[in-house]
């Protein structure tokens, strides 16, 4: 696990350099909620808010996201995506799946089966048994 980590987070930086595997991991997150707010963010993926709010500091500085007010509560700010952020997740998401399919390339779609049904299972555990709050 440690190996893969390690290979995940080297990837994650070939593919933008200013995008650690924690940004992408928020970008995606982002996108797939069309916004949030920064304390949901920390909640999901069970990180201090100190944490999410540097990683989220980075990503406005770096025009990849901006904060809104709240349509129903004007005093919550919620988390979007620029134009930019999408562009360049979008990016680095086809960077990452062209360097899945290179790796994955000879192996057999029964492997790739048991495989992909190995990450599912594991993505959807918790030690508790409670299941979801991790990236996919």
């Amino acid at each position: 696990m440690t190996s893969f980590a390690r290979r995940a987070r080297a990837a994650a930086a070939r593919m933008h350099p200013e995008l650690s595997l924690v940004s992408f991991t928020l970008l995606s997150h982002l996108e797939e909620r069309r916004g949030c707010r920064a304390a949901d963010l920390a909640a999901h993926y069970a990180l201090d808010k100190s944490t999410v709010s540097r990683q989220v500091a980075a990503l406005e500085r770096a025009g990849l996201v901006e904060r809104r007010a709240d349509a129903e509560d004007h005093r919550v700010q919620v988390l979007e995506l620029t134009s930019e952020g999408a562009a360049v997740l979008a990016q680095v998401t086809r960077n990452r799946r062209e360097m899945f399919r290179e790796r994955l390339v000879d192996w057999p779609r029964e492997d790739l089966d048991r495989f992909a049904a190995y990450l599912l299972r594991y993505n959807e555990s918790t030690p508790d048994g409670a299941g979801g709050g991790y990236a996919r």
